[in-house]
């Protein structure tokens, strides 16, 4: 199947899964005639330059990179604060003190010119967006250089602005997808669309091809998705046990067992809606009166050093 410049055989794409996808599982994916991915999003221009570069050298099939293009953080020192003391019960029960501040650890790729300059240097076959779009002269020079571009959507506004923007297509994410919800605005409503119906429904906010994601786990929904008019389906969690992804022992056991089939939206993991199996931080987000989670990925600052500690 052909989408925007590159070909793949099956209509498979890896989703990138930052933290969890590797050159290696993106390299094995592209080889065997789909399309692989890496999430750069969590990753320095240096990290990120390493990645691609591996990448590179373990295939020479396309494959996909893909950017966080979520709004900058507002300074917000009383809300950090009081969502630290509402997790400081879990620091103290672990023996460990909880942070005094916490900081942005994702940049966005709006206006981050240096990225920006290392993809075009190293000219991966795709680049994906999630959580927004890039600037209007970002996108004019990935496709300058001959890039193809996918753009996830939860809903049709979305789809509109992204196919508006220039994009070769729409990554459309259902409400049962592993990992964040790819809104643009996480304050606006989600209208929660499950991928089926979503599909149905982009399909009159754009004409451009669509990629099913969300809920997928085996060929028989691969087929159900392509059967509806998805050029593909975009699988993340199906991906996860594969040897050649970097989730450690506990999430294999966890993903493995029966506590697969018990997982939540929440914010409380890192300041935006993700799913994710659930654990006591989750039910935590859902006690009546807890406050607000710090906003992305401030939250997430938090998070990752109470799940160290834990770990």
């Amino acid at each position: 199947m052909k989408l925007g410049n590159i070909e793949i055989q099956h209509p498979i794409i890896q989703a990138p899964m930052a933290g969890v996808s590797t050159p290696a599982l993106a390299a094995a994916v592209s080889t065997a005639g789909a399309l692989g991915s890496i999430g750069i999003g969590a990753s320095s221009v240096a990290q990120a330059q390493a990645m691609i570069e591996e990448t590179h050298a373990l295939t020479s099939r396309p494959f996909n990179v893909n950017v966080f293009c979520h709004q900058p953080a507002t300074a917000d020192a009383a809300r950090d604060s009081s969502w630290i003391a509402s997790l400081t019960p879990y620091f103290t029960e672990l023996d460990a003190s909880p942070p005094t501040a916490l900081h942005e650890i994702y940049d966005t790729f709006i206006g981050n010119d240096v990225m920006l300059e290392m993809l075009l240097a190293q000219r991966p076959a795709v680049v994906s967006f999630h959580f927004g779009l890039p600037t209007d002269a970002a996108i004019r020079a990935l496709k300058s250089a001959g890039i193809t571009l996918l753009s996830t959507a939860t809903n049709p506004t979305e789809a509109a602005a992204s196919t508006r923007a220039g994009v070769d297509a729409i990554v459309a994410q259902g409400v049962e997808a592993g990992g964040h919800r790819g809104m643009f605005d996480p304050d606006v409503m989600d209208e929660a669309y499950p991928t089926a119906t979503l599909l149905g429904v982009l399909k009159h906010a754009t004409p451009l091809p669509i990629i099913a994601a969300g809920g997928v786990m085996d060929g028989q929904g691969i087929a159900a998705m392509v059967g509806m008019g998805a050029v593909a389906a975009q699988l993340g969690t199906a991906f996860i046990l594969c040897p050649e992804s970097s989730a450690d022992a506990a999430y294999r056991t966890h993903l493995a067992s029966d506590n697969a089939y018990h997982t939540r939206l929440s914010a409380a993991i890192s300041g935006r809606p993700a799913r994710g199996l659930y654990n006591r931080l989750i039910a935590h987000g859902e006690i009546a009166g807890i406050p607000l989670p710090a906003a992305y990925p401030m939250a997430y600052d938090l998070a990752k050093q109470l799940h160290a500690i834990a770990k």
